[in-house]
């Protein structure tokens, strides 16, 4: 087994681009030009959304959009790569053209973006062994199989090619994870090599140890941050004096973890870092300019070192254009910015989309939880728990079920590498909550054998830091006292593959105990955009119309989740609710967002 990365032709003879520079200047076809993007993931807006968006994006005063590529929503199992729908890349690509837009392409493979996984996939970080965003050979393997397959469909919307593609990042923020620059220039290489023409830059935190470990030797460097503007132009020119100042990625605002407060960054100062900015010559991408919504299962994690810090359903991420598309009081301070710099007529901002009237809506209780959730698949027989990545299953839950015989008495049963919540019960009975931190409980045995059943929720794969690439479920074992319990039986629950259908048989079953599937109904004359909150109830998961919105929890700070109108229909509307802990009486549509109360955050480096 081999640790070398695979040979690549060398980059060497590439076409010129349209984008370039000369003297710390860019040139846009040989025009002195100023790149003014904004971060927009097509996989975060509904793809009837993305014209709208795009069309928001301009009307803020940008010329350019980027957006990252994840690789774990093409290629959600190996080999079945997929470009439509939802998926369709070029579409999004193409309708940013037809708006007037540039495009710069950041396909990773690493992303970040607060993604599930860091947009690698399950598949590939849960095998054994692997070396994730190394020279080590499996995975470099891997890329170039996932490259062989987008970056020619990248390529081919190059502006050589008359699309609108300006420029490619190579990786993402690589010096702030590890210093195998072998990798990070095959990973050039492989982009060179496979068409890629226009121009390539890395982009990384603003401090010597990150620059130094994520750049490449001729290719230009960007940073990525969110303050102190003239410390960071400093730092790039003292290594690249040649080079165009890029602020890759502007935090403008922040994202929310559950259980903390809802980030925001005053509009004052966010527009005085971009002031900061642009008044030293820089080019800028607002990160976010339009956040979206992490739906489905998709929302990542952070660990701050102690615990995990799983991400909100929301991205909206206190940017200008607001997660349903409003206009914030941010957007009309940048766009004044903007306009001041780039010389060009600003365009009229679109009213803000409309939304349903406030409403509540009765909730019907279906199926009790653990009954429901057991009938849901097949169930998989192994002497000890198997985790999320032995059983093919990258998200949703995993209900583990033993029968251990206990002597009379109290005893204290231990998980080990509990990944990442487990709600406990004995005879169908819950018991305790477990996480990271409480991995232990208390049972009373009776001489008899008793049915312990945990259910373990994957609350978001790590998107950020050494601990990228965990895996989830019950990675150790369950211990009472010294004893292993052997003899466990596991359901597959991946929830965010469910089918309409699976959900009509969740929900078919007699309703009993505190939890579970209930649904409503809504029945509208015209669709349009709602916030759905759901008062009284503690954790879990809501689909409408057979299509997850993602989760919620009582902790916040989000209280409502964003549905977009494209997901409802004219006519009845089926609500699907799968409640962890306590289900509530009735849902509310609400007339606006509540993402928490909130407290101000700058991301900065030290």
């Amino acid at each position: 087994m081999t640790f070398s990365p695979t040979a690549q032709p060398a980059p060497a003879g590439r076409a010129t681009a349209a984008l370039t520079y000369a003297d710390g200047v860019f040139l846009r076809e040989g025009q002195p030009h100023r790149i003014l993007a904004g971060s927009l993931h097509y996989y975060r807006v509904h793809p009837e959304q993305w014209a709208d968006r795009l069309e928001r994006l301009a009307a803020l005063g940008l010329n350019t959009v980027d957006t990252y590529i994840p690789w774990n929503f093409h290629e959600r199992t190996p080999k079945d790569v997929r470009f439509d729908g939802w998926r369709d890349l070029e579409r999004f690509v193409r309708l940013a053209q037809e708006t007037g837009l540039d495009v710069i392409v950041r396909p990773g493979p690493y992303i970040c973006a607060e993604w599930d996984n860091g947009g690698l996939p399950a598949w590939l970080t849960g095998t054994p062994g692997m070396r994730l965003r190394t020279s080590y050979r499996p995975f470099l393997d891997a890329v170039a199989n996932w490259f062989d397959e987008l970056i020619p469909r990248v390529a081919s919307l190059q502006t050589s090619h008359g699309g609108p593609v300006v420029a490619v990042q190579i990786e993402n923020e690589y010096g702030s994870y590890g210093d195998d620059q072998s990798y990070v220039r095959w990973i050039r290489d492989a982009l060179v090599a496979r068409g890629i023409t226009e121009l390539l830059y890395t982009a990384d935190g603003p401090t010597p140890l990150m620059l130094d470990g994520g750049t490449v030797p001729g290719e230009m460097a960007a940073a990525t941050f969110g303050s102190k503007p003239a410390e960071a132009f400093e730092l790039l020119r003292s290594r690249r004096s040649g080079e165009p100042f890029l602020c890759a990625e502007f935090w403008n605002g922040w994202f929310d973890h559950w259980g903390e407060k809802h980030h925001v960054r005053t509009t004052q100062s966010a527009t005085e870092t971009l002031a900061g900015i642009l008044e030293a010559g820089g080019s800028v991408s607002l990160y976010m300019a339009h956040g979206g919504t992490n739906f489905g299962l998709w929302a990542g994690a952070n660990h701050d070192g102690s615990t995990i810090q799983p991400t909100v359903t929301s991205y909206d991420s206190d940017a200008p254009i607001a997660e349903h598309g409003a206009a914030q009081p941010k957007f009309f301070a940048m766009r004044e910015k903007l306009a001041a710099v780039s010389g060009l007529p600003l365009r009229p901002v679109p009213a803000d989309p409309p939304l349903l009237m406030p409403r509540k809506l009765l909730v019907t209780r279906r199926s009790s939880l653990l009954h429901a959730l057991c009938a849901m698949s097949a169930p998989v027989h192994a002497p000890l728990p198997l985790s999320f990545e032995e059983l093919h299953q990258s998200s949703g839950l995993v209900l583990y079920t033993a029968q251990p015989l206990l002597p009379t008495g109290s005893w204290e049963v231990t998980v080990t590498g509990l990944h990442d919540r487990a709600q406990v019960f004995v005879d169908g009975a819950p018991v305790d909550v477990l996480d990271r931190e409480t991995s232990s409980f208390t049972v009373t045995g009776t001489g008899e054998r008793m049915r312990l059943q945990l259910l373990v929720e994957n609350q978001g794969r790590i998107n950020y830091g050494p601990l990228l690439g965990q895996g989830k479920g019950i990675l150790g074992g369950v211990r009472v006292e010294r004893r292993l319990v052997q003899g466990w039986t596991m359901h597959r629950l991946p929830l965010d593959e469910w089918t309409p259908q699976d959900l009509d048989r969740a929900a078919s079953a007699s309703p009993s105990g505190s939890a579970g599937f209930a649904t409503a109904r809504l029945t509208l004359a015209e669709p349009a955009d709602t916030f759905l909150a759901l008062p009284g109830f503690g954790k879990g998961f809501v689909w409408v119309n057979g299509t997850m919105i993602g989760r919620y929890w009582e902790v916040g700070p989000q209280a409502t989740l964003y549905i977009p109108g494209p997901l409802l229909r004219a006519g009845d509307n089926v609500i699907t609710v799968l409640e962890l802990v306590r289900l509530g009486e009735h849902l509310l549509l609400c007339a606006r967002p509540d993402l928490g109360s909130t407290e101000e955050y700058i991301e900065t480096f030290d």
